[in-house]
């Protein structure tokens, strides 16, 4: 069902190592052919040593997933988060600009940043980047993206499910199973959280929620930390990285990936987030019956992410488990778990 039956090439496969450093050399920067490939499966991103400096990140963008327009947008974001003096890490600005073309691929230039996972059990380190969360959050709330999409049950969850659908990526022993709960939680989604009625860019959805620019996708993974007693240009604390999935949505879309364990763990943690958070910027509680509908449109779209992507030699080497009967059966028990979450109280803090 999977295979990649076509004979054409996928367009990252004509990303040579040699095609990285002719990249950059347009550019200025000339590589010593050091090229380390660091962990991403949407775009590709190397690790470059330079031959008269220290190693930058080069990041060759995925053909076809976002507009040159809405790419600028991420590194118009990422700039104005820096020129405030949030941590976050954006391109470098290369003969005038940060999105740059060579060989049939868009590219950007980073510093490269160290750092380690945030430890999410540490109180001190949640309230720590609550506060810069809020902070992004201020800034994100300046004006509205013209270009980029917002975080909706329409493109996450109900273009996905008939994608998948449309494209036969369900086994028919489970295709009915899934069709149904996926549906269910579909309606749960747009009856407890009206996410369908999202309006835009800083105004409320018609469940008085209010939209802004949002980093996207928050998860621990896109925090790079560094200790107090680190010597580091950069500074200690966190370090946000990668705003590739940039989007408007609700303030807690970035707060809840950063939650883990039972309830009563969650609750604390979320705790910590808001009350570094509400130190540079008052929180809607109304959000938090926000969480367990994200938490599904995430578990939605991330099936359909996968199956777009198969053709890219990438997915099936690094997901095998993807496409079968079991992982089908094993995403109904998930939803329906989520169906059950999206029923009871939300969190409260």
């Amino acid at each position: 069902m999977h295979s990649n039956t076509g004979t054409a090439l996928h367009p990252f496969e004509s990303l040579t190592p040699d095609l990285v450093l002719d990249a950059l050399d347009s550019v200025g920067l000339r590589g010593d052919g050091r090229l380390i490939a660091l962990s991403s499966y949407e775009n590709r991103v190397y690790q470059v040593q330079l031959e008269d400096g220290g190693p930058v990140v080069a990041k060759f963008y995925r053909p076809e997933r976002w507009t040159d327009a809405q790419i600028q947008e991420e590194h118009d974001f990422a700039a104005e988060l820096m020129a405030d003096e949030i941590p976050a890490v954006g391109p470098l600005v290369l003969e005038g600009q940060t999105l740059h073309h060579f060989g049939g691929f868009a590219f950007s230039v980073s510093p490269r940043r160290g750092g380690r996972p945030p430890e999410l059990d540490d109180g001190e380190v949640l309230e720590w980047i609550g506060r810069f969360l809020a902070r992004i959050h201020a800034v994100g709330s300046k004006r509205p993206f013209a270009h980029r999409p917002a975080l909706d049950v329409q493109t996450f969850a109900i273009e996905s499910m008939q994608w998948l659908l449309d494209h036969n990526m369900v086994p028919l022993d489970v295709q009915s199973a899934w069709s149904s709960t996926c549906q269910s939680a579909i309606d749960l989604i747009a009856a407890r959280a009206d996410m369908a009625g999202a309006k835009g860019q800083n105004k409320s959805n018609s469940s008085g929620i209010r939209q802004l620019r949002l980093h996207g996708d928050c998860h621990p993974g896109n925090i790079l930390w560094t200790p107090t007693d680190a010597i580091a240009a950069a500074g200690p604390g966190p370090h946000f990285v990668d705003l590739d999935d940039a989007r408007t949505g609700p303030a807690v879309q970035d707060l809840w990936m950063l939650l883990s364990g039972d309830r009563q763990q969650q609750t604390r943690q979320l705790g910590m987030l808001v009350d570094g958070y509400e130190q540079f910027r008052e929180f809607d509680r109304a959000e938090l019956a926000l969480i367990e509908p994200l938490r599904t449109l995430r578990l939605i779209h991330y099936s359909a992410w996968l199956a777009r992507r198969w053709t890219d030699p990438t997915f099936p080497a690094n997901f095998p488990w993807f496409g079968s009967s079991d992982y089908w059966k094993g995403q109904v028990q998930m939803l329906q778990d989520q169906c059950e979450a999206m029923q009871e109280a939300p969190l409260i803090v």
